[in-house]
């Protein structure tokens, strides 16, 4: 669910970030529109760093996990690792009976918001350093799952690539004098987006533990499973990607400034810059 995943966090951000516009006069400049987009992006296929492949072969493993090649690879394989040790530390008897940590801890709710808060915190305490690998991250996974067959094409190292070069270009794109809150808060929506993506598939997430339902507190929660969609299915390629792509258009052109000054003639976004 790589580029669904992916497709979803840049139209959530968008869309979001029309009504704060309109409802709350929450402005954002184009670079920062462009930022946040591309960083909720990517932290839309974050929390499957908790799906790891085989390192020494460079093989399996989710999107997340492939990014950048052995070294992401190694990341998720000690994430998944942690994830089940958590899971079999907390589990209740209710609880099945799991072989990996995947969809377990950073597919709750829980960890959406901590990560969300770290990341603000790290970006607005440590500055430029900080916000220039956080981007260097989120832009490498946002690639990686919107240009998920060129990349697996070409290799890791177009993403770490294109990941260099983007993080360093945005950072200087973003205005002077901001704390760079607004990264947390992209993190946090994105994970967000990605729990509620995968409660439509036929496995679900556990997105409230460790509030207990009927005794589990790593219940899946998710559609009905004469309704839930089959991961990489039919119904996810050619309805819902599709859907989401027309989204993130439709979100693109209508907080283009321009667009904003046709359709309220007040000046809009443009009016700020």
């Amino acid at each position: 669910m790589g580029p669904t995943h992916a497709m979803s966090g840049a139209a959530l951000w968008l869309a979001g970030s029309a009504v704060a516009d309109i409802a709350f006069g929450i402005d954002q400049s184009s670079a920062e529109l462009v930022v946040g987009t591309i960083v909720c992006s990517g932290a839309a296929l974050y929390p499957d760093i908790d799906c790891a492949g085989k390192v020494t072969e460079n093989k399996g493993g989710s999107t997340v996990a492939r990014s950048f090649g052995v070294a992401s690879l190694f990341v998720a394989e000690i994430v998944e690792r942690l994830c089940y040790w958590f899971y079999l530390l907390t589990k209740s008897k209710k609880d099945k009976k799991r072989k990996n940590g995947h969809r377990t801890f950073t597919h709750t709710a829980v960890h959406a918001g901590l990560v969300g808060l770290g990341t603000g915190y790290l970006a607005a305490q440590f500055g430029k350093p900080a916000v220039i690998a956080i981007l260097f991250v989120l832009t490498g996974l946002a690639v990686r799952g919107l240009l998920a067959e060129t990349v697996a094409k070409k290799g890791w190292m177009v993403t770490t690539g294109v990941a260099l070069a983007s993080s360093y270009g945005m950072y200087r794109l973003l205005p002077e004098g901001r704390d760079y809150w607004i990264l947390g808060l992209a993190m946090g929506i994105g994970c967000f987006i990605h729990i509620l993506g995968d409660m439509i598939t036929k496995m679900g997430s556990p997105l409230i533990f460790p509030v207990p339902i009927k005794g589990a507190r790593w219940k899946d929660i998710g559609l009905p499973k004469n309704v839930a969609i089959r991961a990489g299915g039919k119904e996810e390629n050619r309805i819902l990607l599709p859907i989401l792509t027309v989204l993130v258009v439709i979100g693109m052109f209508y907080n283009l400034p321009e667009i904003q000054d046709l359709l309220f003639e007040t000046g809009g976004r443009g009016a700020s810059e």
